[in-house]
C-alpha cells in the first residue's frame, strides 16, 4: 500500500513549483493513495496516478492541470484505483477504447463523402458528363440536406424516408430516381467496408411496404405524338421550311430515332453509296452501336445539305456546334401555331389532345407499324433501337433484321409523303 501523504489544498497545489533541473518532478498531493502533480521544467502541469496493476508498476495519466482541477483529479483516481481492484488494467482499457475509435473513425463516413467516392467509381458506367450531372445534382438538392452529415452505418429506412415522403405525391418519378441513387450509394458503401446490414433504400421487402407503387401514383406521361392520320399533312408542311433544324427534324421523322442521335450526327458516320448509318455505341441510349437502313428520301435530304468546312456534324447550329433540343422543338410548335392560326385543326396528340413534340414521332412510327402494315412488332423495336426486354430472346439474337427493316423504313417514307401511295404498300 502506498504510503499516505498529507492531503494538499487547491491553493498549495497552485503554489508548487518546479524545483531545478532537467528532470519532471512529481508532487505527492494526498487524498488517493499515489495521486501525484508532475511538472516539468517547463512549467507543464498534469496528474499522474502511480500504481501497481497486477505485476506491473503503472503511471496512469489524468489529465492536465488547471484544466482537471485537483477535486477532479482526486475522483478520476478513485475511479482508476476501482478498476484496477476489479482486474481491469485502466492503461490497456484505454488502449483498446482509443484503437475502437480510430478504427471506427476509418470506416466512419458521411453520406456526402460516399456520395463523391461513389460517383468516382462509377465513372465508367455514365455515358456522358450530363448524366453524371443529373445523378449529383438530385442527390444533393434532395438527399444531402436530410443524409449528408450523416454517418453512412447510422442511416436507417426511417432516414431515407424523410428524403422521399415529401416529394413522392408531386415529384413521383424524381422521388423514384432518387431513391435507386440513395441505394446505390449505400450499397457502395456496404462493399467499401463503411456499413453493414440491409440497404434502407432498398424497395423491394423494404421500401415498397412503406410507400405507394410509383405507377400507381402517377400515371406514365408519354411524349405528345402526331396522330397519323396528320403525319402525312405535317410531314408537307415542314417541308416547306428551312434551316438546318428543320431538316434535322425531317432526318427524325424518317430515321424514327431520337432528337439527340439525329442531332449529334456526323458526316463520317454515314455510307450515302449504301445507304447506311452507322451511330457508335457511345453515342445511343442503350450503349450498343445502331445501324440504321435509310430510304431514298432520307439520302436525298442528305446530299441537298450544305457541309461547312471543318465541322464533321450533319446538322450543325448556327455557332457551329450541335443543334440543341429546343431548336426542333420550337420548330414543330411554330408549325402547330401556324396552322392554328389558319383555323386549322393544328397537330396534336389524339388522345392528350396536345400538340405533338419532336420525340412523340417515335409513336407515331410505333402506331403506323401495328396499324397500317404487316411488319413484326419487334422489327419496329430495332428500329427505334429500344432494350429488348425478354432476356432469353436478348442473348440469342444476334442481327438486327437490317434488310428488312431498310424495306420498312422505305415504306414508312413513303406514309409521310404520299397517304394513298402509302394505303397499297403493306408487305405481308
Amino acid at each position: 500500500m502506498p504510503k499516505v501523504a498529507p492531503e494538499l489544498t487547491a491553493l498549495d497545489v497552485k503554489r508548487l513549483a518546479h524545483p531545478g533541473g532537467t528532470r519532471n518532478r512529481l508532487f505527492s498531493v494526498g487524498g488517493v493513495p499515489g495521486l501525484h502533480l508532475q511538472i516539468t521544467p517547463g512549467g507543464g502541469r498534469s496528474w499522474v496516478l502511480r500504481a501497481k496493476v497486477g505485476t506491473l508498476r503503472r503511471d496512469i495519466g489524468l489529465g492536465g492541470f488547471p484544466g482537471v482541477t485537483l477535486s477532479q483529479a482526486r475522483d478520476k483516481a478513485r475511479e482508476a484505483r476501482a478498476k484496477i481492484e476489479g482486474g481491469i488494467d485502466p492503461v490497456e482499457e484505454r488502449k483498446a477504447v482509443k484503437a475502437a475509435l480510430i478504427a471506427a473513425q476509418r470506416r466512419g463516413l458521411t453520406f456526402d463523402k460516399a456520395t463523391e467516392k461513389c460517383l468516382a467509381a462509377k465513372l465508367d458506367a455514365f455515358k456522358n458528363p450530363k448524366h453524371r450531372q443529373q445523378w449529383e445534382n438530385t442527390l444533393a438538392t434532395y438527399a444531402s440536406p436530410e443524409l449528408g452529415k450523416m454517418l453512412v452505418q447510422d442511416i436507417t429506412t426511417q432516414d431515407v424516408l424523410r428524403v422521399l415522403q415529401p416529394l413522392w405525391l408531386e415529384k413521383t418519378e424524381t422521388a423514384s430516381r432518387l431513391r435507386g441513387r440513395i441505394e446505390a450509394v449505400l450499397s457502395w458503401a456496404t462493399v467499401a467496408g463503411h456499413r453493414t446490414g440491409d440497404n434502407p433504400a432498398r424497395w423491394a421487402g423494404n421500401l415498397k411496404e412503406l410507400l405507394p407503387t410509383p405507377s400507381k401514383v402517377a400515371e406514365e406521361e408519354h411524349h405528345p405524338a402526331l396522330s397519323l392520320d396528320d403525319a402525312p399533312r405535317w410531314f408537307a408542311a415542314l417541308q416547306t421550311r428551312d434551316g438546318f433544324g428543320a431538316r434535322a427534324l425531317e432526318f427524325v421523322a424518317l430515321t424514327a430515332l431520337r432528337s439527340k442521335e439525329v442531332r449529334g450526327a456526323r458526316w463520317d458516320e454515314i455510307d450515302m453509296d449504301k445507304a447506311l448509318w452507322v451511330i457508335p455505341a457511345a453515342r445511343m441510349k442503350m450503349g450498343k452501336e445502331h445501324r440504321v437502313p435509310l430510304s431514298a428520301r432520307a439520302v436525298a435530304l442528305l446530299k441537298a445539305l450544305p457541309r461547312l468546312e471543318g465541322n464533321p456534324l450533319v446538322f450543325p447550329a448556327a455557332r457551329g456546334g450541335m443543334l440543341s433540343d429546343m431548336t426542333l422543338s420550337a420548330t414543330m410548335k411554330r408549325m402547330h401555331e401556324a396552322e392554328v392560326a389558319k383555323d386549322g385543326p393544328g397537330f396534336i396528340d389524339r388522345v392528350s389532345k396536345r400538340p405533338a413534340v419532336p420525340h412523340g414521332l417515335r409513336s407515331t412510327f410505333r402506331d403506323w407499324v401495328a396499324e397500317r402494315t404487316s411488319f413484326p412488332g419487334d422489327m419496329a423495336e430495332v428500329a427505334l433501337a429500344h432494350k429488348i426486354s425478354n432476356a432469353v430472346e436478348a442473348s440469342y439474337r444476334r442481327g438486327d433484321m437490317i434488310e428488312k427493316r431498310r424495306r420498312m423504313m422505305a415504306d414508312w417514307s413513303v406514309f409521310l409523303t404520299n397517304t394513298h401511295l402509302s394505303a397499297k404498300v403493306v408487305r405481308l
